[in-house]
């Protein structure tokens, strides 16, 4: 039997090889010039090595293709913000922070080539669910004829649940959309 720290480290190894892999599969879909839009995050913040839905991003910055990004803010945590803005930035691709709002305009101005998100589970159908705003996102693409992908693992896959009607969503606080920590803009008396 092996040691906590073997078993992690065999995990994370894993999870390292799963994300290359994922970036590879989607690097077909990122010519040089590429124009892309992201939504929550799904990059090395969020897993154990490049990532699921950046990781072809990273690996056509690696090949030397001119990728530029538009990230989603990702209300109300803005994990867009503070984690994907952040790790693109590091890794020196270039990246604009856009208002989830901004999406539609964008697409609707030719200035989206395709969209990658990551998931937090997915349904035996191929219905998946990421965070709020990825439904309204691929309505827009879809209107919009922008290509729209999810880039996952298998493990996200849950052959018990038939399709996304029965994912279970996860439910915060509606304290989150009112404020940020103890910076409230919402008037107390407005129902949350």
């Amino acid at each position: 039997m092996g040691t906590a720290a073997g078993e992690a480290q065999t995990i994370w190894e894993e999870d390292r090889a799963m994300c290359r892999r994922i970036g590879e599969a989607g690097l077909a879909l990122l010519p040089d010039g590429a124009n892309v839009l992201t939504h929550c995050n799904a990059g090395a913040l969020a897993t154990g090595g490049i990532g699921t839905a950046l990781a072809p991003i990273y690996l056509a910055h690696e090949a030397g293709r001119k990728v530029h990004v538009y990230v989603d803010e990702t209300r109300p945590v803005l994990q867009g913000a503070r984690l994907t803005a952040w790790e693109l930035t590091q890794a020196a691709i270039p990246c604009t922070l856009i208002a989830d709002g901004v999406a539609g305009t964008l697409m609707r101005q030719a200035r989206v080539d395709l969209v990658l998100v990551g998931a937090d589970r997915i349904a035996a159908n191929g219905d998946f669910a990421n965070k709020i705003g990825t439904y309204g996102l691929a309505v827009l693409a879809r209107h919009h004829g922008v290509p729209f992908y999810c880039c996952a693992p298998s493990s996200t896959i849950d052959v018990s649940l038939p399709d996304g009607e029965q994912i279970p969503i996860e439910e915060r606080s509606p304290d989150e959309v009112g404020g940020w920590r103890a910076a409230p803009w919402l008037p107390r008396t407005c129902p949350r």
